[in-house]
């Protein structure tokens, strides 16, 4: 009972902190992040699309955010890095958080989402859903839109393993609008099989 308790109790702290970082660095594009132990303590991999804003002159900032870390969740020592995300059009959070940015900057909705879900298939993705909700442009009730292309997997295996998740706010004057954003990257390997025939 006590392992269990351990691992509930860590997986908790993990959550918190992948929440903590995504709301810290939400604009720098936050992806995700990976934490692994070492001999000389946790090493954080960070992934962002805009690396610099994170990372700030002489790498200050990297200090920082280590101390934030080790005092707000009690990691020993931890060793942060910070990663570019190499696609970024493939990578759900980034995509919902440019979205959600064009949005606020006044781009009509429909005409931000048609624009990522063009450049997300043209990256290599076999399919996109991008939902948006909430006060849209020229409605004065709440919408929910669905914008789809592409192939993708709603339940099952599958979604879990292969479908990329993220959303994220556009805060207009109106109220937030929520986008959520599913990028299916790679096939299934049936979906391949039947292609073949």
């Amino acid at each position: 009972m006590a392992i269990e308790k351990h691992f509930i109790k860590e997986g908790i702290r993990l959550s918190d902190i992948e929440t903590y970082l995504f709301t810290k660095f939400e604009r720098a594009g936050y992806s995700h992040s990976e934490m692994q132990r070492t001999a000389l303590g946790t090493k954080i991999v960070i992934y962002v699309s805009r690396p610099g804003m994170v990372i700030g002159r002489s790498g200050r900032k990297i200090d920082e955010l280590a101390e934030e870390i080790k005092k707000k969740f009690g990691i020993d020592n931890p060793l942060v890095d910070i990663r570019e995300v190499e696609n970024k059009f493939m990578d759900a959070n980034i995509v919902a958080r440019r979205i959600a940015d064009s949005i606020e900057k006044g781009i009509n909705y429909k005409k931000s989402v048609n624009f990522y879900i063009d450049k997300v298939m043209e990256s290599g993705a076999v399919g996109i859903l991008v939902i948006a909700a909430g006060k849209l442009i020229g409605s004065e009730r709440s919408l929910t839109q669905k914008f789809k292309k592409g192939y993708i997997i709603h339940s099952g295996n599958y979604s879990e393993t292969l479908m990329d998740r993220g959303h994220a706010k556009a805060n207009l004057k109106a109220g937030i609008v929520g986008i959520m954003v599913k990028i299916l990257r790679e096939a299934p390997k049936e979906f391949e099989f039947i292609q073949e025939q």
